[in-house]
């Protein structure tokens, strides 16, 4: 007879279990996190754009030969200093030579013609005092001997320019400088006018670098620039020479020169940092903040701002102009005064609870309501 009753109330525990596990559990209440905060204010922007550059010569000259043929020698290497006068490359000289050998037979045949007209004009002028002649056979004689003495001027500037192409076989350097390149090599047939040995001729040099097309409409020629080796840091100061007047079709930038003091001997190739006066900020007021406060959304940037009456945050997008060492500027979406959260910005949502981060052993102490201040306090 207790059976029924028995079985009745496992039942009815059975279904109540079942019940409360189809139940929603009850959320858990979220946390309240302490963040960092920073109070907005106005600062200086310090920095100023900078660019890579390389040191070059002032004039680089790609010296070829004046006259075709193949390369027997070639004594000079990239990097070698040569003076002026030093032979950097020679041809094969042997075809040029038998051309001044031809050059200087056609001269002696020209001069025998020569000779042999002007005793004939001789002869006849004493017929022509004896009228044994008439005058007419004495001017073509004469007319005789001016062609030949033509002919023996013209195989004299053959054998003359001949000897000029023979010449032309050894490649001297007209400058003194350093080698950047060899573009050929010994044993290639090389034609007039191939660039053989590139020199970097010694004196003033440039800085070379580039600046992209928001930037190019500040930079001036003669205006003032700062150029500091990456090796040694040791500061240079430049002037602008020459600002390209077209971009470049690849990189879409514009090449601009420095002309550095012929005294401060770069070292050729160098790559150094150029701040040019013309890429300062000056002293104008501007927001910053680290770069550990923003929150990347897509192609937008964000802050968290707190509200001190609720000890809640919000998500405020900003605009960003630049950067300035490790902190950006703002450029738009804050005022001064405004509380920013800088550290611990992944893990926060909309209208979450915080409370301020304070180091072990800082004394307590509410949060002041927003005010202006003069420069940013990170709290």
């Amino acid at each position: 007879m207790y059976r029924k009753p028995v079985s009745l109330g496992l039942t009815l525990f059975a279904a109540l279990c079942l019940l409360s596990a189809c139940s929603k559990p009850v959320p858990a209440d979220e946390p309240v996190r302490a963040v960092k905060l920073m109070t907005v204010g106005e600062d200086t922007q310090h920095a100023s754009a900078e660019y890579a550059g390389e040191v070059r010569a002032r004039v680089e000259s790609r010296l070829g030969f004046r006259v075709a043929g193949k390369i027997i020698r070639r004594p000079v290497e990239p990097g070698q200093r040569v003076k002026a006068g030093a032979v950097l490359a020679q041809l094969d000289p042997q075809d040029y030579k038998l051309s001044v050998d031809a050059a200087r037979a056609q001269l002696v045949a020209a001069g025998t013609n020569r000779d042999l007209a002007a005793a004939d004009l001789r002869r006849y002028k004493d017929l022509r005092e004896q009228n044994f002649i008439s005058g007419a056979e004495l001017e073509r004689r004469e007319a005789t001997l001016k062609a030949a003495q033509a002919q023996f001027d013209q195989a004299q500037a053959q054998l003359a320019g001949q000897g000029n192409q023979a010449g032309y076989t050894t490649l001297v350097a007209d400058v003194s400088g350093v080698v950047t390149a060899v573009e050929a090599e010994v044993g290639q047939v090389v034609a007039a006018g191939t660039p053989i040995v590139r020199i970097a001729q010694d004196g003033a040099r440039d800085v070379v670098f580039s600046v992209p097309e928001d930037r190019v409409q500040a930079v001036r020629v003669g205006s003032a620039a700062q150029v500091s080796l990456w090796a040694s840091r040791q500061t240079y100061p430049g002037k602008v020479r020459e600002v390209a007047a077209s971009a470049d079709p690849v990189t879409r930038t514009y090449s601009v020169k420095i002309a550095m003091d012929s005294q401060d001997l770069l070292p050729l190739g160098a790559t150094v940092s150029v701040s040019a006066a013309a890429f300062a900020h000056g002293d104008k007021p501007v927001i910053k903040l680290p770069t550990s406060a923003l929150l990347r959304d897509g192609n937008s940037s964000a802050v968290w701002v707190l509200d001190s009456a609720r000890m809640t945050v919000q998500l405020h997008p900003i605009t960003i102009a630049t950067a300035d060492g490790n902190d950006v500027v703002v450029s738009g979406g804050l005022s001064p005064g405004m509380q920013v959260v800088v550290a611990g910005v992944h893990v926060l949502s909309p209208g979450q609870k915080v409370t301020v981060y304070r180091p072990a052993g800082a004394a307590v102490q509410p949060v002041p309501a927003p005010v202006v201040p003069t420069s940013a306090a990170v709290r």
